[in-house]
């Protein structure tokens, strides 16, 4: 299958059960989607109880990607959209799933290469999870009872993006840094904070380094912001007198 810009991949992140899996591949299919990404599938695969639920959609299944992490599995988007029905700490924009397709729409029709994250049916996407998204998806649920099956919520986002027909025009934009571009970033700030002793004191460091990543998804950065913040974090090291590899100069 090539890969191409035209639609939206759905990554399922640590998907626990093989119907829910095949649920979601029949949704997608339902409304003309066949791009799904599994990250650390809990049971395994392949997986048979997924073939069996998927009733026709097999051959998505089969194209699957298979990841062990949620970086490796968005390391080539340019924009991030996590689905939670939960409120977050984090700060990010806040879309209904009608906006959210709106603008994988628009995104789509510059070339841009858009990701929806799915947690797992227990608790949902994690706080680190959702801090690698650009922007978090919402249903307007029952506050009472929240709680979508994976599978439904997938078939939610599959029918507004099939929904929405209209056609956008291209238009010339600069070129958005990719997920792997944006996660190397935040190893360097890592990297050259914790030499300069910024992460203190250590016990708050974890949650530091959550917000650095939360930060630097929400920014929309393009290739050339990316080369920009690496080329001041070398040059700060220099004057620090410190070089690329930790050690003083």
């Amino acid at each position: 299958m090539t890969d191409t810009p035209s639609q939206p991949i759905f990554v399922l992140v640590r998907p626990q059960m093989g119907e829910n899996i095949g649920g979601a591949a029949r949704a997608m299919w339902n409304f003309g989607l066949d791009r799904m990404r599994l990250v650390d599938p809990r049971d395994g695969w392949p997986n048979s109880r997924a073939v069996a639920l998927a009733s026709g959609a097999g051959r998505l299944l089969d194209e699957a990607g298979l990841y062990d992490d949620l970086p490796g599995a968005i390391a080539d988007r340019t924009h991030v959209f996590a689905t939670t029905a939960r409120g977050r700490e984090l700060s990010k924009p806040v879309l209904t799933p009608e906006a959210a397709m709106t603008e994988a729409r628009r995104l789509t029709g510059e070339g841009a290469k858009v990701a929806f994250l799915f947690g797992p049916e227990r608790a949902g996407l994690e706080n680190a999870d959702v801090s690698r998204a650009s922007h978090i998806v919402t249903v307007p649920v029952n506050p009472e009872f929240f709680s979508l099956n994976l599978a439904q919520c997938v078939l939610l986002m599959a029918y507004e993006w099939r929904r929405q027909t209209g056609e956008t025009p291209a238009v010339d934009t600069p070129e958005r840094a990719e997920g792997a571009d944006v996660e190397r970033l935040g190893d360097h700030f890592e990297e050259k904070l914790d030499q300069a002793g910024f992460f203190f004191p250590p016990a708050k460091a974890p949650h530091m380094k959550m917000n650095l990543r939360n930060m630097l998804s929400r920014l929309a950065l393009t290739k050339g912001d990316v080369q920009l913040f690496h080329g001041m974090l070398r040059q700060l090291a220099r004057r620090r007198g410190i070089d690329e590899d930790g050690g003083a100069e």
